[in-house]
């Protein structure tokens, strides 16, 4: 099953046990997907998805931030009930020390040396790690890898 057709029938499940948050989240979810094959002309694939995911759950999660510097505990709960549920979407993250790896092991295939490598480095991480990390926590991993 792809997880596009996974995230559909998450959506009738959802409709069906009346659940309006996550059903509301879900096509939120849809609309973002199909709103890319317009745009793009294309048939997502998981790898796509996955990115769509991610973008959107960065999303709620910069809005929860602003919501709590604001005093809005109300709104940023809401927010990460929303990251909660894309979060099901997503393979399973590597682990800080699998990602310190990964781009230690780019850094050293490509021969980078300083910081002034590091956009180099980051569009290949981007391909080899997107879904899978974090990339803030990806980037922190670049930096550490270029200075040291």
């Amino acid at each position: 099953m792809s997880l596009k057709e996974r995230i559909t029938d998450d959506m009738k499940n959802a409709m069906r046990a009346k659940e309006a948050e996550r059903l509301g989240t879900i096509r939120m979810l849809l609309a973002a997907m199909k709103q890319k094959e317009v745009d793009e002309r294309v048939e997502l694939d998981d790898a796509m998805i996955v990115s769509i995911v991610d973008k959107l759950i960065k999303q709620r999660k910069d809005a929860a931030q602003q919501y709590e510097a604001g005093g809005r505990a109300d709104l940023a709960d809401k927010e990460k009930s929303e990251m909660a549920i894309l979060e099901v979407y997503l393979p399973q993250r590597m682990s800080a020390e699998e990602v310190a790896d990964a781009v230690k092991a780019i850094v050293t295939e490509m021969g980078a040396t300083g910081p002034g490598d590091m956009g180099k480095v980051m569009g290949v991480v981007k391909q080899r790690l997107a879904g899978k990390a974090d990339m803030g926590q990806v980037s922190a991993a670049v930096k550490a890898a270029l200075a040291g």
